[in-house]
Formats: C-alpha cells, sequence, structure tokens
C-alpha cells in the first residue's frame, strides 16, 4: 500500500512540473530556437525590461512560396570595403556574390557578403541584408538579415534562400548593440511577409 501512494505521488509530481512548464512558442525549429534565445537572460539581445515581459516574437505566417532556389554567381576579385553600422564602429566586407532568384513571377537579385576577418565559429557564414516593402509597417524598418552558410552551396552553384528565416538586427532590441545597416542595393520591391515581424517595446 505504503508503495502505491509512493507512486502516485511521483507521477503526481510530475505530472504538475510539466503542466508549469510552457511549451516553447513557434511553427517551425528556427521560430522555436529564436524564441528559445531570446527568453534565455544569457543570450537574449532584449533589454531587461524586455525579457522581463517577453512572451514570444511575432512571426509572419510560413509560407513556402518565400522558399526559394536562388543562383549564386561568386564575385571573388570583389574590393574589401567599409560596411557602415549603426554606430561608429567599421565592419569590413567584401561581396562574396549576387543570387538571383524569382518569386511571384518576379525576377530578383541580391548581394550577398563575407567577414573579412571573422570568428572561427563564423568561418563559414555568410550575410545576406534585405530591404522590401513591409519595412517600417509590419517588419523592422532597417531590413533584415538572413544566415547562409558556404557549406550551403551546392554542387551547381545553387542554394535555398528561405526568407522564412529572416530576423531582426540585434540593435532593434537594444540599443547596446552596433549592426550592419542594409545597403539600398539589396531592395526587394515586393513584400517579404515571411520571417520576423516587427517589434514592439514593452511600455
Amino acid at each position: 500500500m505504503k508503495k502505491l501512494l509512493l507512486l502516485i505521488f511521483t507521477v503526481s509530481i510530475l505530472s504538475c512540473n510539466s503542466q508549469g512548464k510552457r511549451a516553447v512558442l513557434g511553427e517551425s525549429d528556427f521560430q522555436k530556437e529564436m524564441n528559445t534565445k531570446f527568453k534565455d537572460a544569457s543570450r537574449s539581445p532584449l533589454t531587461k525590461k524586455g525579457l522581463k515581459n517577453f512572451k514570444g516574437l511575432d512571426f509572419f505566417p510560413i509560407d513556402k512560396k518565400y522558399t526559394v532556389n536562388a543562383e549564386l554567381v561568386k564575385t571573388p576579385d570583389a574590393p574589401i570595403f567599409d560596411f557602415p553600422t549603426t554606430t561608429d564602429r567599421v565592419a569590413m566586407y567584401k561581396k562574396y556574390g549576387i543570387l538571383s532568384f524569382s518569386i511571384d513571377g518576379k525576377d530578383f537579385k541580391l548581394a550577398i557578403y563575407q567577414d573579412v576577418n571573422p570568428k572561427p565559429e563564423y568561418a563559414n557564414h555568410l550575410f545576406l541584408p534585405f530591404l522590401d516593402n513591409t519595412n517600417g509597417k509590419t517588419s523592422y524598418k532597417g531590413g533584415r538579415f538572413i544566415d547562409i552558410y558556404t557549406t550551403d552551396i551546392r554542387e551547381d552553384g545553387t542554394v535555398e534562400v528561405d526568407f522564412n528565416k529572416a530576423y531582426n538586427p540585434y540593435c532593434t532590441y537594444s540599443d547596446r548593440y552596433s549592426c550592419p545597416i542594409t545597403p539600398s542595393d539589396n531592395y526587394l520591391n515586393t513584400e517579404i511577409k515571411a520571417g520576423v515581424m516587427a517589434y514592439k517595446e514593452p511600455k
């Protein structure tokens, strides 16, 4: 009888604990990973006030049409240049190539960049910033970023670009960050209703 009571007690405790933990919000692994990072005080770019009030980032609904197969033309002879940021910091980048793709039958091009002096963990990282017609309305006014890796490039020179994984620069959430400014040439004359939406600072 004692063993039975102990078993019932243990099961009830575990049940209460599982109910007390809130599931991470998100419709995809990317969204869940973003929300997990943002609610983690050791990694979150949010201010203390923002972290205290954080319930989850706002995302556009996932739409497969914004996952495109892009043709990459590399630009190995492109010069190194000073990439402006939101502060006095100057980042050194080089244009890695030009991505060409279509959305809703319209053709677009975006330049993709590579840090000249990356940290070891970012050695294969490529930087894709872009502007579109949602900026300042439903998405951040300064544009958004997508992470792509050199290891993602296929043998035929194509690479998948998933705008559903577009995220805001960290300076959106706190002025303690210095973020690259998206070049005006990387403007898409369409609405990219995918990825992270505009952030509203809690009052």
